[in-house]
Order: C-alpha cells, then sequence, then structure tokens
C-alpha cells in the first residue's frame, strides 16, 4: 500500500493504486513502484493563493487553464444536420402523383393516363367555342359595314348593324381608329359565319352605343357618357419665352401656337412684352365620366393689359379685344414666332458688302427652320429666288400694301396662291447674302419700302349694340 507522504492537504492514493490492481512483472517492480511513490505524492490540489509564483502554484495554475478549457469545447453550440429525404423512386413518384396538384403551366400533368374504353368515340373535328368576343379597329379605309365584314360578322348582320346605328348618329361622324367590341355566337357550320350576338363602341365622346341580339333581332341601345365641359384654364409669368411658359402650365402645343399667333395681332413681342408680364389662356376642356380627356379651341388669351376672346361674327370664329374691337386689324408686326429684333429699318453699315445703304426692310434672328407666316391676307406676287435676298416671296395686300420675305430656308406656297393671315409661307433659313438664320422682313406701300415696326392699318370689325353687350358678359364669364 501507498501513502502519501506530503502535507495534510497531500491526496492519498491507496485504493487507487493498491497492489492488488497493479501486479508489475518482476523486473519492471522498482519502476514502477517508485513511478507510483512519486504519483502518489504529488499535489493535485494546489491553492493558488499560496506560495503565488511558484514551480507548485504554475503547475496547478496550467492545470486550471486546461480545465477550463475543456469545459468549454464541450458545451460548443453544435448545428443540427437537417434530415434528408430519401429520392422517391419512379414507382413512388407515379403513386404520389394523383394527390398532388400540378402547376397548370404544365398542362396538369397530375394524375395517370388511362386507355379509352369501348366507349369512346373519336371525333371527326374538334369542337368550335360557343362563344367569341373579339375587337376590330375601325381604320381610315373603312366603311362601318366594312369593318364588320373584315371582322368575320356576315353580310346579313353588318348591314342590319349599319342601319340600326345610322338611324341614331350620322356613320361618317364615328372617329377613326374606333376600337369595335364584338361577340360572335355559335353556328350551324364552319361553312357560314357566326351571328353577331352583341355590337359596342364609342360613339361619341358623350355617347356609347350598344347592340344586342333579343329574340332574334338586334336591337340598339343608347348609352349616355356623363361629361364635365368646365373650361382648362392656364396662367402663369411670362419669363423668358411665353411658348415655354404656356406649354409648361399644361396647355397643348398646337393651343400654344394659337394664342401666340392670336397674340401677335395686338402684341409687340420685340418691345411690348417683359419678363414679370402675366398670361392667362383659356381653352375648351372635356372630361368624360369614365376618364378620357378633349381639349378643343382657344376661347381666351390675355397678356400683360391686352385681352382677346373668340367669337363668332358673321359664321366664322374671329378674335376680339376687350372693346370689340377685331383683333386683326392690320399687319403681324413679328411674322415668325419666338424671334428677335436684329437689324433696324433705315440707313447701316452692310456687313457683307461693306458699304452703308438703306436697309429696307427689318430683319428677326430666329432658328433655321422655324415657320414664317403672311402678314396679312394676300396673293403671293413672288416666290423664288430674289439674288442677295435668297428665297424670297412677295404678298400683295388691298390698298397699295405688299409684304415681302427673304432669305428662306424653302417654300410652302407657289406663285399666284391665295393666303390668309397667319398662315404659313415657308421657313427661316440662311440663303443669299446673309451672316446666319434670319427673316429679311420688308413693307411696302404705293412701291414705297416703309418702317414695318411703326405702319398702323386700321380698319378692322367692331362689334356693336347688343351683340357687344353679350360679347363683354361672356369675356367676364371666362376671366374667372
Amino acid at each position: 500500500m501507498f501513502q502519501s507522504g506530503g502535507r495534510g492537504g497531500d491526496l492519498a492514493l491507496e485504493s487507487a493504486f493498491a497492489p492488488g490492481w497493479i501486479v508489475p512483472a518482476p523486473r519492471f517492480a522498482p519502476h514502477v513502484e517508485r513511478a507510483l511513490d512519486r504519483l502518489g505524492s504529488g499535489d493535485f490540489a494546489v491553492d493558488l493563493g499560496d506560495r503565488i509564483g511558484s514551480r507548485t502554484w504554475w503547475r496547478g495554475a496550467a492545470t486550471l487553464v486546461c480545465l477550463c478549457g475543456a469545459m468549454l469545447l464541450g458545451s460548443a453550440p453544435t448545428r443540427l444536420v437537417a434530415p434528408v429525404a430519401a429520392p422517391l423512386t419512379t414507382a413512388q413518384a407515379e403513386d404520389a402523383a394523383p394527390d398532388a396538384i400540378a402547376p397548370l403551366a404544365l398542362g396538369a400533368t397530375s394524375g395517370r393516363d388511362t386507355a379509352p374504353t369501348r366507349f369512346a368515340r373519336p371525333l371527326a373535328e374538334a369542337p368550335e367555342r360557343p362563344r367569341v368576343e373579339l375587337t376590330a379597329r375601325y381604320r381610315t379605309t373603312d366603311s362601318f359595314e366594312g369593318a364588320l365584314r373584315r371582322a368575320g360578322v356576315g353580310p346579313t348582320d353588318a348591314n342590319a348593324a349599319a342601319r340600326l346605328v345610322g338611324s341614331e348618329i350620322r356613320l361618317d361622324e364615328i372617329r377613326k381608329a374606333t376600337d369595335l367590341d364584338l361577340v360572335m355566337g355559335r353556328r350551324e357550320s364552319k361553312r357560314v359565319p357566326r351571328p353577331l350576338e352583341a355590337l359596342g363602341f364609342r360613339a361619341a365622346f358623350d355617347l356609347r352605343l350598344e347592340l344586342a341580339r333579343v329574340d332574334g333581332e338586334l336591337r340598339l341601345k343608347r348609352v349616355p357618357i356623363a361629361v364635365d365641359e368646365t373650361p382648362l384654364r392656364v396662367s402663369g409669368t411670362v419669363g423668358g419665352s411665353l411658348a415655354r411658359a404656356a406649354k409648361a402650365a399644361g396647355l397643348p402645343t398646337p393651343l400654344v401656337a394659337e394664342a401666340i399667333r392670336q397674340l401677335g395681332y395686338a402684341v409687340d413681342f420685340q418691345h411690348g412684352v417683359r419678363r414679370s408680364d402675366r398670361f392667362e389662356l383659356v381653352a375648351e376642356h372635356r372630361r368624360a365620366a369614365t376618364g378620357e380627356t378633349e381639349t378643343g379651341a382657344l376661347l381666351y388669351a390675355s397678356l400683360g393689359k391686352v385681352e382677346l376672346m373668340r367669337w363668332d361674327y358673321a359664321g366664322r370664329p374671329q378674335f376680339f379685344r376687350a372693346n370689340g374691337e377685331s383683333a386683326r386689324k392690320g399687319l403681324m408686326r413679328t411674322p415668325v414666332d419666338g424671334a428677335r429684333l436684329t437689324s433696324g429699318f433705315g440707313m447701316r453699315f452692310h456687313p457683307l458688302l461693306n458699304y452703308s445703304r438703306l436697309h429696307q426692310g427689318v430683319d428677326f434672328g430666329a432658328p433655321s427652320g422655324a415657320p414664317i407666316v403672311a402678314a396679312a391676307s394676300g396673293r403671293i406676287d413672288f416666290a423664288g429666288y430674289h439674288g442677295g435676298h435668297g428665297n424670297y416671296v412677295r404678298i400683295a395686300h388691298n390698298k397699295g400694301l405688299s409684304t415681302a420675305y427673304g432669305h428662306m430656308s424653302r417654300f410652302a406656297v407657289r406663285n399666284g396662291q391665295t393666303v390668309s393671315q397667319g398662315q404659313v409661307i415657308g421657313y427661316v433659313g440662311s440663303t443669299g447674302l446673309s451672316t446666319g438664320p434670319h427673316l429679311h422682313y420688308e413693307v411696302w406701300l404705293n412701291k414705297r419700302p416703309v418702317n414695318p415696326m411703326t405702319i398702323k392699318f386700321l380698319g378692322g370689325t367692331q362689334l356693336g349694340g347688343s351683340e357687344l353687350a353679350r360679347f363683354k358678359a361672356q369675356m367676364a364669364r371666362l376671366r374667372g
């Protein structure tokens, strides 16, 4: 038996290392006894508060660290491995397929194919659908009946539908590109067209027409569409450009051009418009209950202190000032939109000929290709190449008055043609003796050149009496 010979805290190994448990070989017995004696005399429970720094203390500290590390390693979390299902065999997959809901995109492949029984009879041909719904587009080259025939409607039904619709509206008033919603019924055989069961389309902005077959006959039904006709009103400050400001405010481009053209009869855009001037434009506007919108004609235009309103006079619409005077009462001062005056009337030093001579008109700088309009109604007296003026158009008006337009890039009129005030006659260019794209504009009175910026011609229409009172009342309503 071995007994530790250390201090009172030494570990006794009497039971663990009893001679009955370890029986060494005779020749190794002395060595084993010495090893067991050393092991039994070891101090495993070291007091770390005693003899700090000694070999015994360091041995105890190392033992503690090893025990702590072993404990941490034993308690570290381990990710569980998910069980993996064994793949199905082909037979198992076939057995499970009838119990699954297969995606329709795969053609409903669930289930098992079964052979036809003796009760199955083969079809000579695939059966037709009992009902076909389609939409046909009413083309510009179509008649109403022709559009139906092109969609597959038989001649009898197409003629009957055209007669019913024609009894309600004029067929030529149906807008091109209108969609025709058709429903075709069951037919007896493929050798005959399907019968027309229903037809619906937008006959007008405020009307939809629907045809349906009742008791074997087509019958027409009107479906009115509620429409709000509050005019479209935009306003703002001119800033750098009236056209850009009006477009930014929401007015369609064609109406912006019309507003500038009408205001051009009453406003000097070169000198009479400031960046801070206010404008207001009002146009016809309709909004259907179904969501569609439609913008019509320009009704009212104001710029600074100038006000113009559209009014039907002598059977045609014209624009009049607030006092009832026609806006068109002379020549347009600026026959090209968005231009700037670059050279005035009178003696000047010619930049290309290098000497002074009379400048018989005025020059407006404008982008190449900008449209040039007739300053007043008249007849084209000349349209062609004219020396230093390049491409040149001259218009003869009444009372010895004529206007001329030079340096055009191309023409929009021909000799002898009659034009109206504001009509496009050509486009800005730089032909002839020119330093860049611009319009050379001349006014001649009794064969003598006059200053286009100072000449005035009166003689426009003047409203009066009860018509003037109605005109002013309407303008007051449009002012808002």
